[in-house]
């Protein structure tokens, strides 16, 4: 019996994760329609090493991110933010994670932040 209990406690938590894999990458799809095809942006299967959301070369141009998606009730943060950067290649790592009745967040690096944030004239 609890067998059978660890198995539907596994099949629900990889379901809660492939839900968040496919939101992002939906927006992700969204947001680039103009410029790409739906088959530039997929949702890693579950259970396969790296990164969550797999670009095409193309994609990869335009999207200058790796991500990993998290939807867990307890994050361990570093541990997270740790497999995001040994997924990412030569882009920058994102962290996008959520839990239950919450709203989706993303955690980077702090100069990355500013890069965003900084005013180019």
């Amino acid at each position: 019996m609890v067998d059978f209990l660890m198995g539907v406690n596994v099949k629900s938590s990889k379901a809660k994760g492939r839900r968040l894999q496919n939101h992002v990458r939906d927006s992700l799809r969204e947001m680039y329609s103009s410029r790409l095809e739906d088959d530039d942006i997929k949702s890693q299967t579950m259970g396969m090493t790296g990164e969550d959301v797999v670009l095409s070369p193309a994609a990869k141009k335009l999207i200058p991110y790796s991500f990993e998606c998290k939807n867990v009730e307890r994050l361990d943060l570093w541990k997270s933010l740790e497999q995001a950067d040994s997924n990412c290649e030569d882009r920058t790592p994102v962290l996008v994670f959520k839990r239950n009745r919450t709203k989706t967040y993303v955690a980077f690096e702090y100069n990355k932040f500013l890069e965003l944030i900084d005013e180019k004239e």
